[in-house]
């Protein structure tokens, strides 16, 4: 398959081979996780404005997140240099795909309806004042002027089981469609409880 091919998209039931993904700072880590769930996350470039909106409530609530048994893995078509700039203060493993080898394996595509899309536009306005404010005090550095594998990807969500099962997947229709940290709880929760339900 060319790798510019987007597979068929996953969803429940899809099965996935164990592999270990090396993250930008840290140890490799395995997907599937032995212990516990993985929220695997695609965003976009690096200094994304509206992925760093999304992620900063994913930062507050990241206790809450590893509590509910889950182990956050963030994915950006960016390469790791370009990337540790942008993500060093993140409580959870960033992943560099400049190649898009896995976002090609998990049918995750890009479309300009990533930014054109109404729905999108206020997301992105917040985003840009957040991020420029951020980026006038230092605590931010802006986005390259042509990013690493475009501006058009669009997100995806994964939660995948220890076993290598998909248990539950998002393809975001804009460049700010994806779960929310209350929705990926619910699903964990609801994980649990099937599980005790049937032990």
């Amino acid at each position: 398959m060319s790798p510019s091919t987007p597979r068929r998209p996953l969803g429940p039931g899809s099965p996935l081979g164990p592999r270990e993904l090396t993250p930008v700072s840290g140890p490799p880590l395995p997907v599937p996780d032995p212990d516990r769930l993985v929220h695997l996350q695609f965003r976009r470039f690096a200094g994304c404005p509206v992925c760093n909106l999304h992620l900063r409530s994913f930062v507050r609530r990241h206790e809450e997140i590893e509590a509910a048994g889950i182990r956050e893995v963030v994915v950006f078509h960016s390469p790791a240099d370009e990337l540790r700039r942008h993500t060093a203060d993140l409580p959870f493993a960033v992943v560099a795909d400049p190649d898009k080898r896995l976002y090609v394996e998990f049918g995750v595509e890009s479309a300009p309806r990533a930014l054109l899309d109404p729905r999108v536009w206020g997301p992105i306005v917040r985003a840009v004042l957040r991020s420029s404010w951020a980026i006038l005090r230092g605590r931010e550095r802006g986005p390259a002027s042509r990013p690493h594998g475009g501006r058009f990807g669009l997100p995806a969500d994964f939660l995948i089981a220890p076993d290598g099962s998909v248990l539950a997947a998002k393809y975001g229709e804009h460049a700010y469609d994806q779960w929310e940290v209350g929705e990926l709880l619910e699903l964990a929760g609801g994980v649990r409880r099937a599980g005790a339900a049937r032990g």
